[in-house]
């Protein structure tokens, strides 16, 4: 969780908006996602929240972070569009061994 919801938070706010802005994003998608951010990561991290909020809040940052890979890729090269699949391949670990766990027969 905390690859996806951190960088928000330290990387420098002019680079932030710049490149929502190189991507011809509306200025106020960075907050949008910042609050989708913080919320799929509160879902998935309280135990008492039911088993399938925590399903969706990983659909919404695998469809996030796959979204940004893409969208890094066809704008600042296949170098920035790879950053994003790192944390995509620790969320789909993630995801298994949650699957794992709830649904274990």
């Amino acid at each position: 969780m905390a690859l996806i919801v951190l960088p928000s938070y330290f990387a420098p706010r002019e680079y932030l908006v710049e490149t929502l802005r190189r991507m011809q994003f509306p200025s106020y998608f960075g907050l949008e996602l910042d609050i989708l951010k913080i919320v799929g990561a509160i879902v998935i991290l309280i135990p008492a929240i039911p088993t399938m909020f925590k399903e969706w809040s990983y659909v919404g940052f695998g469809i996030l972070l796959l979204s940004a890979s893409l969208g890094h890729w066809l704008i600042d090269g296949w170098a920035k569009g790879v950053a994003p699949l790192v944390p995509f391949a620790i969320l789909a670990v993630s995801y298994y061994y949650f699957r794992k766990l709830n649904y274990a027969k």
